[in-house]
């Protein structure tokens, strides 16, 4: 991550719960019925809902565990001085840290223990671009799964030592990637398949898979845009039993490995409209998306994205086993339609959270400028639904706008509650601005009627900026990365 400039104090005032009336959505006539997870689920990741940034292979953005919930909450600041984009957790809940620092930008692993999020130990990596270390998982064993910046596939397990009464990080398994992949690519995403294979795809579109038993790698070119322009990869990718779904700066792919040859192949291709440049408020041109599985039978019938079309955003729908486009469906409004995070897909339902204008400290290389270059961070989240006859469409469920997200939202499917975290300005709450004295609030949404339930501060100013970072619920807390370390939400 970058370098970034501080405050030195940090407000603090006094924690208080409000619920919120937001205006209209549409009030359904009983709960849905979210779910479910791909089923049966990986063999080779860890705990469901927590072994991905986004949960599970699928990229679902669902978790089975509640958070804190609508009651009244402390929070804790475990400052680290580095970026905490991702946090997992393993079976018996203590949690992985993959965090920047702030000088010398080093990829750093944190063990934290469970509910108190106490730093047990750290582990440095290679470093490698500003995306190295972000997508990464926690495998069926309990152990980090990730590349480092020397495209080394690592696998990292946590010890304790009773006589001094301390835990450490060690690298149990190391995997070359390289000459297959070249020295000057890195690997942006990896989730592995139910086979056991690693699946990636790196910055410059080239998507494969490790074996971690014959210990080989295997990988495929995805195929040049017609203008010719490299189909680069910026968000992680997802599985299922269906295949490898991988979305560039131009299309989204299905990938499947051929039980015979080991040969990838490819079920479908569907591009999207990038849009004339990348909006402000994303990080690279084309898809925000991290390309997500969902369904209300198997948990994969579906495939999903959100593209770069001007000046409406639209989620696009796919059909799994074809590529068939089930909906096209344009979001928000002008002006603030844009989204850097994966949709939350559930049953029949999608989730998807704007981002356009929110402010990033610096960008990825190449990112290019953006159109507009700069606007102002409105957010919203809105929900489709596939309709029960799926080749009739999908219909907008709610649209709010009031839902400042400032981190990737989670859907509790044990509460049919969203998690995330909303930013504002404090001396004008409805105010589209951001500043560096901005306050941020622990949040809840009622994932039927899309209204805000709680609204619970939690800091000031931009040490607790979660720059839309995803957080995790895990034993009723809530696990929140910052651009300075982790912030924990427990019930009062």
């Amino acid at each position: 991550m970058p370098s970034l400039t501080f405050l030195t104090k940090v407000l603090t005032v006094a924690t208080a719960i409000t619920l919120l009336s937001t205006g209209p959505s549409q009030t359904l006539a009983a709960p849905t019925v979210f779910g479910p997870t791909i089923t049966p689920p990986n063999p080779f990741t860890g705990k469901t809902g927590v072994a991905t940034m986004h949960g599970d292979a699928a990229s679902s953005d669902t978790t089975p565990f509640p958070g804190p919930g609508n009651v009244p909450i402390t929070s804790t600041r475990r400052a680290l001085q580095s970026a905490c984009p991702t946090i997992l957790g393993t079976s018996d809940s203590f949690l992985f840290g993959l965090c920047t620092t702030m000088f010398g930008q080093t990829p750093t692993i944190h063990l934290f223990s469970p509910r108190e999020a106490e730093d047990l130990a750290e582990l440095s990596v290679a470093k490698g671009n500003i995306l190295g270390g972000v997508y990464a998982y926690v495998d069926n064993l309990d152990r980090l799964v990730l590349t480092n910046g020397n495209n080394q596939l690592l696998r990292v397990a946590k010890s304790y030592d009773p006589a001094s009464n301390k835990y450490s990080l060690r690298v149990v398994d190391t995997l070359p990637l390289t000459p297959t992949i070249p020295s000057s690519d890195s690997v942006v995403g990896l989730t592995p398949d139910w086979q056991g294979n690693v699946w990636f795809a790196t910055e410059a579109g080239l998507a494969g898979y490790a074996d971690p038993v014959a210990r080989t790698v295997t990988v495929t070119p995805l195929r040049a845009s017609p203008t010719g322009a490299v189909e680069a990869v910026a968000n992680s990718i997802s599985t299922s039993p269906a295949g490898t779904l991988i979305t560039t700066t131009f299309a989204t792919y299905l990938l499947t490995r051929d039980a015979t040859t080991g040969a990838i192949q490819t079920v479908w291709r569907r591009a999207y409209d990038r849009g004339p440049a990348r909006k402000p408020g994303q990080l690279s041109w084309g898809s925000g998306s991290t390309p997500t599985f969902f369904g209300p039978a198997t948990g994969f019938e579906y495939t999903t994205i959100v593209d770069n079309a001007n000046p409406l955003v639209n989620l696009l729908v796919y059909r799994t086993s074809d590529g068939t486009e089930i909906c096209k469906v344009p979001l928000f409004e002008a002006r603030n339609s844009g989204s850097e995070n994966s949709p939350i897909g559930s049953g029949r339902s999608v989730f998807v959270a704007s981002t356009f204008g929110y402010p990033y400290p610096k960008l990825p290389e190449g990112a290019g400028p953006s159109e507009p270059r700069t606007a102002p961070f409105v957010g919203g989240i809105e929900r489709v639904d596939i309709n029960e006859d799926d080749t009739t469409g999908c219909t907008v469920k709610w649209i709010n706008n009031n839902i400042r997200s400032s981190a990737v939202p989670k859907l509790s499917l044990t509460e049919n509650l969203i998690y995330t975290i909303l930013r504002h300005d404090p001396l004008f709450p409805s105010s589209t601005s951001t500043g560096l004295l901005d306050n941020y609030y622990y949040a809840t949404v009622d994932a039927d009627t899309g209204a805000i339930t709680t609204k619970q501060f939690i800091g000031t100013g931009s040490l607790f900026d979660t720059l839309q970072m995803a957080g995790l619920t895990l034993d009723n807390t809530l696990f929140q990365g910052t651009i300075t370390g982790v912030v924990r939400v427990k019930r009062a």
